[in-house]
């Protein structure tokens, strides 16, 4: 499966790999309880987490944006137009 191209209609979730990101930050709170990783690092980690759904946040935005102020283009006649 190849990268999606910036017209494709692939979930968000596939696009930012969203499942990863929710279960690091919960492997990452497992690790921190259990004194794995340290605070500084679960920090960082949780930054890290929260600039990614900025990130997220902004593409729904944006598309929201555009879908409500998107118009439809009539279809676009082909044929003879007698240049022949």
């Amino acid at each position: 499966m190849g990268k999606p191209t910036a017209g494709s209609a692939t979930p968000l979730s596939d696009r930012f790999d969203l499942d990863t990101v929710i279960r690091g930050l919960a492997g990452d709170l497992e690790a921190l309880r259990a004194g794995r990783i340290s605070v500084e690092d679960a920090r960082v980690r949780a930054e890290l987490a929260k600039q990614i759904m900025n990130g997220v946040r902004l593409v729904v935005n944006a598309q929201k944006f555009l879908e409500e102020r998107a118009r439809r283009l009539p279809a676009q006649i082909t044929g003879n137009g007698g240049d022949a």
